[in-house]
């Protein structure tokens, strides 16, 4: 008579990660602890807050853990993909489950309860240390996994917000961020009244470069001016791109005669840049020297909201260009 054989393991829960230090013998040992279940598509494994008293190996199917958000809503976290464990650390730890687990497909676990968890550790602790040091590699991958995902998750929202404040060509504040500083020290200023001041400046005569030089000339002129308000700001200073050529710099606790010591120290930085730029249709190079006009308005004396500030620094914006371009005026 020809011995009944015991059918084939599934390659599956010989490949798992939770067996991979074990020998033939120790993965037979803990087979005998463990029983099949199916879980139809849609069944909950088990759920979040639940009690943990099994852990699973995934043999077939696929699983989708979600957890539940403050609204009520499930936000999906993450999938099971077969030969993969779960439910472990409710056990290790006796905290309720931490997610909901659920069959996208109908679907096939092994299941080793709690109790028999323990046995395994305590009869077997040889089997049991390698199965929980098989546990431990798996945690820290996924802790390794998670570290980087919400380094670069944060990295991203940095990324993200920096694009949101700040302008693409010169790396300046833009307009949004600058706006919504001057009006948060208005806000300051109701409870007790702070001086600052705003400069408007744009680059004289740019439309003219533009027109010889291109666009491309145009930015080179641009970059150079914002590298001189980024080198010249003093801490707390916000240097921003407005549009085009116009530039804007919010001077915080600095009154008006003192803006305009700081506008005429702009204005001459820049007039001693020269920017090398490309004829169009030509190899020619010239090279450009800056001129740029500034407005200063001050707050409390000048305004007291953001409307009338801008529209006071940019009034003495346009009185220094109609006096002659290359100055810093005081709003009057």
């Amino acid at each position: 008579m020809n011995p009944v054989l015991p059918p084939p393991l599934d390659p599956v829960l010989i490949n798992s990660p939770l067996f991979a230090e074990m020998s033939d013998l120790e993965f037979n040992a803990i087979l005998a602890f463990m029983e099949r279940r199916r879980f139809k598509a849609g069944e909950a494994i088990f759920y979040e807050g639940d009690r943990g008293e099994d852990m699973f190996v995934l043999l077939s199917g696929s699983l989708s853990a979600h957890k539940r958000q403050s609204d009520g809503s499930q936000r999906w976290m993450f999938d099971v993909i077969p030969g993969l464990f779960l439910g472990e650390m409710s056990i290790i730890a006796n905290e309720p489950r931490s997610a909901t687990i659920t069959a996208k497909v109908d679907s096939d676990l092994m299941v080793l309860q709690g109790i028999d968890f323990y046995r395994i550790i305590f009869d077997h602790p040889m089997i049991g240390i390698k199965m929980l040091n098989s546990i431990g590699t798996v945690q820290n991958s996924w802790l390794n996994q998670n570290s980087k995902y919400l380094r670069d998750l944060v990295q991203w929202g940095e990324t993200a917000r920096r694009r949101a404040i700040t302008d693409e060509l010169t790396g300046l504040y833009n307009r949004n961020f600058l706006e919504e500083s001057i009006k948060d020290r208005f806000k300051i200023g109701a409870v007790g009244a702070r001086k600052m001041s705003l400069i408007m400046m744009d680059l004289d005569k740019v439309h003219a470069i533009n027109d010889r030089y291109g666009p491309a000339g145009g930015d080179k002129v641009i970059i150079a001016v914002a590298d001189v308000l980024k080198t010249m700001g003093r801490p707390g200073d916000i240097a921003a791109r407005l549009s085009g050529d116009e530039f804007a710099v919010l001077l915080p606790d600095t009154a008006g005669k003192d803006a305009i010591t700081v506008g005429e120290k702009i204005r001459e930085k820049v007039s001693i840049q020269t920017v090398t730029v490309q004829r169009l249709g030509s190899v020619e190079m010239d090279k450009l020297q800056i001129r740029t006009s500034l407005g200063i308005a001050a707050a409390p004396r000048h305004a007291d909201n953001l409307r009338d500030l801008v529209f006071a620094a940019d009034s003495a914006l346009r009185r220094a260009k109609d006096r002659g371009r290359d100055r810093v005026e005081l709003y009057e």
